[in-house]
């Protein structure tokens, strides 16, 4: 789901409840608005704003996580992309060309996961990668020691944990935040706001707060879905594990 739209959605209808409780407030009958009502709509309220409230934490929890699995991720495959050039640079000249397609690999998937085009979608697919030609690249060194038959199965090896993770950070591109709970939440949301305007003055002073207090709660949908969605949009993992090892390799 798109941030900006759906926080979007979430304003309209925040601020919208408010103004329609401002709305009732002038056509209810006295009695609805008296003291006995209003503390009953209180307590009302106040459990549905407790409700609300871990809904929202429990979203906080799930962007959160998501966002901090894929960003350790992204630093284990630049720890891996450095020690598997280590590994190939200790083979010997046999493994140049490994090492080059290796950057290369490395280059285009940056390209990939982080597009110089601001929001363009990143593209984690892993088949999209060289990943295949790279592992048989390996595959073809023809070791004359012990010790390079060693590197050559550890290089092996720690390529095959890069394809894994690139498939784990694929794996994981969709999105952790449950619709019903969004959409839940957005209900609950509209109805207290019903509930701030019913007893509110109609002034300035109170229009402007619940506009302020609506755009507050969108802003905070519209984070936890920029967290949800760590390669796209306003708060992406950062690409500079993957940058700073792509300076160092072939040296």
């Amino acid at each position: 789901m798109s941030a900006l739209p759906t926080a979007g959605i979430v304003f309209a209808c925040a601020f919208g409840g408010s103004v329609l409780g401002l709305l009732l407030r002038l056509v209810l009958p006295d009695h609805h608005r008296a003291s006995d009502s209003k503390d009953v709509v209180k307590l009302g309220m106040g459990l549905l704003a407790t409700m609300a409230a871990l809904v929202l934490s429990l979203l906080i929890s799930s962007a959160k996580g998501s966002y901090d699995t894929q960003s350790g991720e992204v630093t284990r495959l630049a720890a891996n992309v450095a020690l598997l050039d280590r590994a190939l640079a200790y083979y010997g000249p046999e493994a140049t060309d490994a090492r080059d397609l290796l950057r290369r690999s490395l280059i285009r998937a940056l390209d990939q996961m982080w597009p110089e085009r601001g929001f363009s979608p990143a593209g984690l697919n892993p088949a999209g990668t060289t990943t295949e030609d790279f592992y048989q690249k390996i595959q073809a060194l023809a070791p004359q020691s012990d010790a390079q038959r060693s590197l050559r199965t550890e290089a092996l090896a720690i390529a095959t944990d890069l394809g894994r993770t690139r498939t784990l950070l694929f794996a994981q591109a969709g999105s952790s935040i449950s619709q019903p709970f969004l959409v839940i939440l957005t209900f609950w949301i509209t109805v207290i706001f019903v509930s701030f305007g019913l007893f509110a003055p109609a002034n300035t002073t109170v229009v402007t707060t619940l506009f302020v207090c609506a755009l507050s709660v969108a802003g905070a949908i519209f984070l936890i879905l920029e967290l949800d969605q760590p390669f796209g949009g306003l708060v992406q993992v950062s690409s500079g594990p993957l940058r700073s090892a792509l300076e160092n390799l072939g040296r």
